[in-house]
């Protein structure tokens, strides 16, 4: 409703504002006017200063959002090839950074310098092949570099050497939500295919595959620092994108084929959150909660819990209505915690056979039953 009011205030007022411009054209009657539409030095002058103008705009705008929003980018990678990825984002950074101040004031000084004169003609020329080759050249050198060092630092954080002791985990995808599959002990996925999905089965498992009797399903992803994480991905139904913004790390997810990456965790999630900077911006998350929480608690509401850093896969791409909620927690344990959690997690095959197995109850039913169909066959032949 507010929204509306404002919106309403704000049509009301350019309505009055053209009303008072048409008032003061009345006012104007009888003097002496300019109505040739064409620009005069005054025009001219004003408008080279405007263009100072927006240019101030651009760089006071610039700098401010530097110091305002800054300190919310992710800052410190938890990935070991995470640092390579920084480096490059920031190289691109400084080339844009560069290119567009230095372009930028040269647009705008020269549209004050060069602007319109009725004393001034303007300079014409059809080509200059000196200029073309240098504003041609110089671009592509810069992008040929950037191009390269990216493609060396894709290649380094995609090489997968099937030599390397890895362990193998599936990331399953479907709206909203994400499942893990882990290789178990012999470090190799059963086959899968959509079609066998059954009950607890929810990844279509292919419970007859030898090197599927080890898998296990999880629903919170746990992997050991130090130690690379070979991950392999499936979807459902439509393309998510698994993201895993601190790893630095990203992958689509497509219906019909696996994708894959790979990454070794350098901090467990314990020493990410005693990082100084990790550590600002908890409190300064929980001041804001805890704020918000006063006033809720005013209002009759329940006051906000408090807010403690975990390692997020999010989903990369708008794939549905609940797209903002699809999120798994990634916990990254030392080695030693993490054998002993993946420990005490039941196989896949053994929790269909649980699911499967028949109920005390039913089996009660069952036993009920034949003896009221014993008894009713014992009363039949005594009658006879």
């Amino acid at each position: 409703m507010t929204s509306l009011l404002v919106i309403i205030v704000l049509v009301l007022l350019a309505i009055a504002l053209w009303q008072l411009t048409k008032i003061f054209d009345l006012t104007q009657v009888g003097v002496n006017k300019d109505n040739s539409q064409v620009a005069n030095d005054s025009d001219n002058n004003i408008q080279g200063y405007l263009m100072f103008g927006f240019l101030a705009f651009i760089y006071i705008f610039t700098i401010y959002g530097l110091f305002k929003w800054g300190g919310l980018v992710l800052h410190t990678p938890a990935s070991e090839h995470g640092g390579m990825v920084d480096n490059l984002m920031n190289i691109t950074w400084v080339v844009i950074f560069a290119v567009q101040a230095f372009t930028q004031v040269l647009v705008h000084y020269f549209s004050f310098k060069y602007r319109g004169s009725i004393d001034r003609k303007a300079l014409y020329f059809s080509d200059s092949t000196k200029l073309e080759i240098i504003w041609s050249a110089i671009p592509a050198l810069v992008l040929a570099v950037l191009i390269l060092y990216g493609l060396y630092a894709w290649t380094n954080i995609m090489f997968i050497d099937e030599d390397e002791d890895t362990i193998v985990i599936e990331v399953y995808a479907q709206q909203f939500n994400w499942t893990a599959r882990y290789s178990g002990a012999d470090n190799v996925l059963g086959k899968a295919n959509v079609r066998l999905i059954e009950g607890v089965n929810t990844l279509g498992v292919d419970l007859s595959d030898p090197n599927a009797q080890d898998d296990i399903v999880v629903k919170e992803l746990h992997i050991p620092k130090g130690k690379k994480i070979h991950f392999k991905f499936r979807s459902q139904d439509v393309l998510h994108s698994a993201y895993f913004p601190y790893f630095r790390s990203q992958m689509n997810c497509v219906p019909g084929m696996v994708t894959e990456f790979a990454f070794k965790p350098i901090y467990t999630t314990d020493e990410y959150r005693e990082l100084p900077y990790m550590v600002a911006k908890v409190n300064n998350i929980n001041k804001i909660r805890s704020d918000k929480s006063i006033e809720l608690v005013a209002n009759g509401e329940t006051a906000l819990d408090p807010y403690a850093f975990d390692f997020l896969l999010l989903c990369n791409k708008i794939c549905g209505a609940s797209h903002y909620n699809m999120q798994m927690k990634v916990i990254v344990d030392t080695q030693e915690d993490y054998k002993k959690w993946l420990s005490e997690k039941p196989t896949i095959v053994q929790e269909v056979k649980t699911a499967n197995a028949p109920k005390p109850n039913e089996e009660a039913v069952g036993n009920d039953s034949t003896i009221v169909n014993v008894t009713a066959v014992v009363s039949k032949m005594a009658m006879k």
